[in-house]
């Protein structure tokens, strides 16, 4: 198991050093659409190139901190039955979620975009719409994304086992909303007296 979790570190500290670094990605979008903006409004021309560059950038930093999100245990879910039950049943549907929903669907979009990808970069494909850029690289990150995703799918299986082994710590435990609002608000009162 020793093995298996250095491999999970491995995969969890390079889905954090990605999600963190295209974090920087979506004030670069902001950017270029600010600047597509003030030039549209001031010279009175655009670029659907500078339009796609925005939807490239936004996509990537979506696509690539997907398993980032997925590390933190970040995830939308809906607590309603999930926090009622005990710790050790909560591992188990995570643990059954990522087996049997999370690696089958991130592995059937990693082979099917292998090909996809690899055809549009053999073709040079371009945008449709005029002055538009070449799609392989957005095609690309899709696939990366969702090889990242798979990769961290992995870690997080081997942590949900070592954790009901007993061989590591639960390093998200889960704090329902209402606990979780309740020691925010026990803290804003430490503070408030403070």
């Amino acid at each position: 198991m020793a093995g298996l979790l250095t491999l999970s570190r491995t995969i969890d500290r390079v889905n954090e050093f990605i999600g963190k670094w295209v974090s920087w990605l979506i004030l670069l979008a902001i950017l270029v659409s600010a600047a597509n903006a003030v030039i549209r409004k001031t010279f009175d021309m655009s670029s659907n190139a500078w339009l796609e560059l925005q939807w490239y950038l936004f996509g990537a930093a979506f696509m690539l901190a997907a398993a980032y999100t997925l590390k933190q245990n970040d995830h939308i879910r809906i607590d309603i039955v999930y926090g009622m039950l005990s710790r050790r049943v909560q591992h188990w549907i995570d643990l059954l979620g990522h087996l049997f929903f999370l690696m089958p669907f991130v592995t059937l979009m990693v082979i099917y975009f292998v090909p996809y990808v690899s055809l549009s970069f053999r073709s040079g494909e371009m945008s449709n719409n005029s002055g538009g850029l070449i799609i392989w690289p957005a095609k690309a990150i899709l696939l990366a994304g969702f090889f990242l995703l798979a990769l961290q799918g992995i870690s997080e299986i081997i942590k949900k086992i070592a954790i009901m082994r007993g061989d590591m710590d639960d390093p998200t435990p889960f704090i329902s909303v209402h606990e979780q609002a309740e020691l925010e608000a026990k803290a804003l009162a430490e503070e408030v007296r403070s």
